[in-house]
């Protein structure tokens, strides 16, 4: 039986890797790339959108991005052409993108007449990878720092409280709106390319609430859930 890799992640991460830090060093790169809504607007600049999650703000921001896509970029990729056979590829290309895209509007309309507000990183295209493996494996365990492992949909739901908390409270330097934005396109695109997607995490869930007993991950997690509701 062939083995399936995942080359397309593989592609993205060191195309990622080589241009942010070929524009770490030189600002005017950096400048040209940014999503900068304000000139989008004003030069109809609309690469903008996608170049700016191939760029970086520092080592730190480029390492965290690119370990989380490649630590889920890779299954999702390998179950896309599993799924779709031979249009698992682009679907993926497409999934990873048009997160990044989607992502960037709600802070594209936000920002556009602000010409001091720039953004850039590949989080809303992480962040639909992640949830569209989510969606597919719902109950599969993510760790934090290796310390805290919780299914993946309750962790999730957490990501989604938070992402929507902090963009509310908007009193930090980060785009939790590209997060949250990217991961509601993850799960909205695999649901309309992938309806019995939707079924399937119906069924995990229901299973896994109707065990005899919960485990220390599921036990923790609703905990975490209802305090975050409360």
């Amino acid at each position: 039986m062939t083995s399936i890799e995942p080359y397309i992640t593989y592609a993205i991460i060191g195309f990622t890797c080589l241009l942010s830090f070929y524009a770490f060093n030189r600002p005017q790169v950096m400048a040209d790339l940014m999503m900068t809504p304000y000139l989008i607007r004003q030069r109809q600049q609309y690469f903008r959108f996608v170049s700016s999650g191939f760029i970086h703000n520092g080592t730190s921001h480029l390492l965290l991005n690119m370990f989380s896509f490649y630590f889920f970029g890779g299954s999702v990729e390998i179950m896309f052409k599993i799924i779709f056979g031979s249009r698992g590829s682009l679907y993926f290309i497409l999934l990873y993108l048009m997160g990044i895209i989607v992502s960037d509007l709600p802070t594209y309309f936000k920002q556009k007449n602000n010409p001091s507000y720039h953004a850039l990183g590949a989080s809303g295209g992480v962040a639909s990878v992640i949830f569209a493996s989510i969606l597919l494996r719902p109950l599969s365990d993510i760790c934090l720092y290796a310390v805290l492992c919780l299914h993946g949909f309750i962790l999730g739901t957490l990501y989604l409280a938070f992402s929507y908390y902090q963009g509310r409270k908007a009193n930090d330097n980060i785009n939790h709106d590209a997060h949250l934005y990217g991961a509601l396109f993850g799960l909205v695109f695999l649901a309309v390319l992938y309806p019995k997607s939707l079924l399937l995490f119906s069924e995990y869930i229901k299973n896994w609430l109707m065990s005899p007993t919960l485990n220390s991950s599921g036990r923790a997690g609703l905990g975490l859930i209802f305090s975050v509701i409360q």
